[in-house]
């Protein structure tokens, strides 16, 4: 599989497992009355599926698009780790002018 493709499933699922926490913790504190609502309908596992997939297909898509802007522009893809640039501090000669 080419590394694009990968890169973007990966963070898809990334995202889709976002959304499935997310709709977890709100039937699980019964966000709004949602837990209640939804164990007490007909329809209410269809409405968690619903919900689940509209937020999966919205956290995804911002998680693949994420993922893209923090690309960097070299050729090769990335390793893993990120180089981090070193602060160096300078000193500025201060004088009391009046």
């Amino acid at each position: 599989m080419p590394f694009l493709v990968r890169f973007l499933v990966t963070h898809a699922v990334i995202g889709v497992s976002l959304a499935v926490v997310l709709v977890g913790a709100m039937v699980a504190f019964d966000v709004a009355g949602i837990g209640t609502l939804t164990t007490t309908s007909e329809d209410g596992l269809l409405a968690l599926v619903l919900l689940t997939f509209g937020l999966g297909v919205t956290f995804g898509s911002v998680q693949m698009g994420f993922a893209v802007m923090l690309m960097s522009e070299g050729e090769e893809p990335p390793r893993g780790r990120r180089v981090l640039t070193r602060l160096v501090p300078r000193y500025a000669k201060v004088s009391a002018s009046r």
